[in-house]
């Protein structure tokens, strides 16, 4: 009875969800155990839980044991909106074209950024970015240029969080950074200095659709040229325009 005590109350869907959630973008693939450890599920549960979706393809087994999302939850995936990424899409292709450099789209999604699509090359520089990772919200050009625009409410609940500090560059003094959330407002557009990752810095752009924030846009480049960031902000504004134009469009389509 102990064993199971963990699961008393829960529905199978509640731990077919938590199985499913125990892998994310730094967790991509995981050992049985470590499903049960970051589902809360028993070992004895998700064994016979995470078979049954390896059935159904839902999950995938790898040669050395581990476990991965299978096709099957791929392709539901592809069924949800995505509306937003259809229309960004080549305004991020257009930005990558005339940069070289990484261009990627996030969104909101509670107190962190969600990367929903990127353009990149072999030789832009690395970023701990990619499509369906998340990350705070201060650090980056994105969540700067996101949280900047969102309801003071908002704001001030943010601020008042412990925030995390990736490097020592990052800006986590609540006066500070509502001062710089204040210029990031009123010019339209963030730029970052190291503060997500030594080497890169980044500008970025909220995309407004009917007075809200519903995405930014972002360029990342390497440190050494930090003083390139400002040819960058007349490109962001304008994709972000025409990407909320866009947008617009297709809703009333």
């Amino acid at each position: 009875m102990a064993g199971g005590s963990r699961d008393l109350g829960r529905t199978v869907t509640s731990r077919v969800l938590a199985i499913l959630g125990a892998f994310d973008s730094a967790h991509p693939q995981l050992t049985l155990t470590e499903i049960a450890r970051r589902s809360g599920v028993t070992l004895t549960t998700a064994h016979r839980l995470v078979h049954e979706l390896v059935a159904s393809k839902a999950l995938s087994r790898d040669d050395d044991g581990r476990f991965h999302i299978g096709l099957r939850i791929w392709e539901l995936g592809q069924l949800a909106p995505r509306r937003l990424i259809e229309v960004a899409h080549p305004w991020l292709q257009d930005l990558f074209g005339s940069t070289g450099e990484n261009v990627h789209l996030a969104v909101r999604d509670g107190v962190e950024v969600l990367y929903v699509d990127k353009v990149y090359g072999r030789r832009a520089v690395p970023i701990v970015s990619r499509t369906g990772a998340r990350l705070p919200m201060h650090p980056t050009g994105v969540g700067k240029a996101l949280l900047a625009f969102e309801d003071e409410w908002f704001i001030t609940s943010y601020l008042s969080r412990k925030l995390e500090r990736p490097t020592p560059h990052t800006v986590t003094e609540p006066g500070r950074l509502a001062r710089e959330l204040a210029s990031v407002r009123a010019q339209g557009y963030a730029f970052t200095y190291e503060e997500m990752t030594l080497g890169s810095c980044s500008a970025a752009a909220p995309i407004i659709v009917d007075g809200r924030p519903i995405a930014a846009v972002g360029v990342v480049l390497s440190s050494r040229r930090a003083r390139e960031l400002p040819q960058l902000v007349e490109p962001l504004l304008t994709g972000a325009r025409q990407i909320a134009r866009a947008y617009q469009a297709a809703g009333a389509a």
